[in-house]
């Protein structure tokens, strides 16, 4: 093992921060809306950060899974069918893995289509940046000036200085004190019945199936390939990660993790290079889970959205530039496999794009 394959520095902790944007207003929604657990939510968060960045020695991104996560908090299901929907998804990634179906995609799935996916989540993430940036629209553009300046600053990297400067503006305006609560707190055993892990699957899980092979599987294996061509990363070994993790959290009030081009982009952004963004991460999180969880939905409710507004607008541009290596040939798929990701979904573009791809394949034999 390398020592280079951890560091812990100033770069490595901006990094640990590049997907804060995407990650806490799923964490949030769920505390806030459907009364899960902060403590249970946040240490299985960072444990999985930990335990990811320890195995693959990279800043592999740790995110909730997001079309369960927007009908979950619309839906404002109970915890028990979060929990037992992110243990269904479990099983289906470990049965999809072992069996090698996630293989047998990848090789089918081209680099159209996969640019596609990239594509549209990147305008995804940078409108909604652009949203958040409008609640505040002079320090949403201090933030991007401060991310475009000092993103590569060795002394002051950007991601650092804009969480410090949240904290300032909710300090100045007397709510940091009011939203601490400090006390020790751990995550208790979580139960659910199969008839729940069967609901959650109807109502999102299998929806959700699409989206992350495109996304949080291909997407990601590719995106890795990009940032670390010397070290990539089998798209199976993410799937059975994925299963293993969710299995495993749900019992503990965790909730529905996976992958994400997004996460991992923001990550490499702000500096991530190594497994130690995901370790400075996690033990972030399970020391907030452990010792602030009652203030967490709190603080984060006060904390400036334009800042976190301009980190994911950035981030959502980084994921476009990728079109760059995309051939004449290749432009339609591209074009086709985004627009209906924007106009419908991500699974609806990924499988679009698959078909679209192969029958013109077909047609020029």
């Amino acid at each position: 093992m390398k020592i280079a394959d951890f560091e812990f520095n100033r770069r490595e902790l901006a990094g640990s921060m590049g997907d804060f944007g995407t990650l806490l207003p799923f964490a949030v929604g769920y505390i806030m809306v459907n009364g899960m657990d902060p403590a249970g939510l946040l240490i299985m968060l960072g444990l999985a950060n930990i335990i990811t960045g320890i195995v693959y020695r990279l800043p592999m991104p740790i995110q909730p899974m997001k079309l369960i996560g927007v009908i979950a908090i619309a839906q404002k299901w109970s915890p028990n069918l979060i929990y037992a929907c992110g243990f269904g998804t479990g099983l289906m990634w470990l049965f999809v893995s072992i069996t090698g179906i996630i293989d047998k995609l990848s090789k089918i799935t081209p680099k159209s289509v996969v640019r596609g996916i990239q594509v549209a989540l990147g305008i995804m993430l940078a409108y909604k940046g652009y949203e958040m940036i409008s609640t505040g629209w002079i320090l949403g553009i201090v933030a991007l000036l401060i991310v475009i300046f000092l993103r590569e600053n060795q002394h002051a990297p950007a991601a650092i200085v804009l969480v410090a400067l949240g904290i300032l503006i909710v300090a100045v305006k007397g709510e940091l004190l009011p939203s601490i609560d400090p006390g020790f707190s751990l995550p208790y055993l979580t139960t659910f019945t199969l008839k729940e892990v069967w609901d959650s699957f109807v109502l999102a899980g299998f929806a959700q199936m699409p989206l992350t092979v495109a996304n949080a599987v291909i997407a990601v294996a590719a995106l890795m390939k990009d940032y670390w061509p010397d070290k990539p990363v089998p798209e199976r070994r993410l799937g059975l990660n994925m299963g293993i993790m969710n299995g495993g959290v749900a019992f503990l009030g965790g909730m529905p993790m996976c992958h994400g081009a997004g996460g991992l982009a923001g990550k490499y952004y702000f500096g991530a290079r190594t497994g130690g963004a995901n370790i400075i991460e996690g033990a972030i999180e399970i020391s907030l889970g452990l010792f602030l969880a009652k203030s967490i939905a709190k603080f984060f409710n006060v904390f400036p959205l334009s800042i976190l507004g301009a980190m994911m607008f950035l981030i959502g541009l980084e994921l476009t530039k990728f079109v760059r290596d995309i051939k004449k040939d290749e432009i339609l798929v591209m074009v086709i496999t985004a627009g209906l990701s924007l106009i419908m979904n991500m699974a609806v573009g990924f499988l679009s794009g698959l078909i679209v791809y192969h029958l013109s394949q077909r047609f020029k034999k």
